[in-house]
């Protein structure tokens, strides 16, 4: 499978928004996601990561610069019993919810996310982004975009995107929500990019980090699951420390 080199394409885009990455590592041995925040207004700066558990939250940097809580505070990360769910937004609530009730993993991310639409924040319309691995029976994992798509009555219709993938070693896919820097930003377009990743998680942190736009970047989560006993290593790194 061809891949492309995620670093180079991070430090070629000024503004590729939020990105979360899922995949496998080279080894075999882990599953491997990552998820990653930037900011071009006061508010969205204003953030940090802080762990909760197997959870992620976002957080106030300075609760005194926070204006509007609405699209930045969330929980990025939740652990449920089968495995994680990762996503740009308080739609990781949703899909938690949902598998709380009877019906299979994948399912339940798909029914979850059919309910929800991009982000009210005109005239970006901001796109969800989401994704699930699961780790019982075999690890799979599921990413999704929830968009705007043709115009109707003044406003886009909701497009929603999903992609369901089989493992590869050294192999991850790479979602984002806006192609590059513009006013307004335009919203990611095509399918998630095949992206390589590496055994090491600290190499593949310092790396993401490095090659995210130093003004924009706030925060970065990655975590490695071992396949073979669950055991998860995290990193977790703040612009405002």
């Amino acid at each position: 499978m061809k891949t492309i080199d995620i670093f180079a394409d991070l430090k070629g885009n000024a503004y590729p928004g939020r990105g979360i990455v899922i995949g496998q590592s080279q080894d075999g041995r882990h599953a491997v996601t990552a998820y990653f925040i930037m900011g071009r207004s006061v508010n969205s700066r204003n953030r940090v990561f802080v762990a909760e558990g197997e959870n992620l939250r976002t957080q106030a940097h300075d609760p005194a610069l926070l204006t509007d809580p609405s699209l930045v505070i969330y929980y990025p990360v939740r652990a449920y019993s089968g495995g994680l769910i990762v996503t740009n937004g308080d739609q990781t609530d949703t899909i938690y919810q949902r598998l709380g009730q009877d019906g299979e993993p994948g399912s339940c991310f798909v029914d979850a996310l059919r309910t929800r639409t991009f982000e009210p924040d005109p005239p970006i319309f901001t796109p969800r982004i989401s994704g699930i691995l699961e780790l019982q029976g075999g690890y799979s994992y599921r990413l999704s975009i929830l968009k705007g798509g043709e115009t109707r009555d003044g406003a886009p219709a909701a497009l929603r995107q999903f992609f369901d993938y089989e493992p590869v070693p050294g192999v991850g896919h790479f979602i984002h929500t806006y192609q590059g820097d513009g006013d307004p930003v335009p919203s990611f377009a095509g399918e998630p990019k095949a992206v390589a990743i590496p055994s090491d998680i600290e190499s593949f942190t310092a790396s993401l980090w490095e090659s995210l736009n130093q003004d924009n970047k706030v925060s970065l989560f990655v975590r490695y699951i071992d396949l073979e006993t669950g055991a998860a290593e995290t990193r977790i790194v703040n612009k405002n420390q």
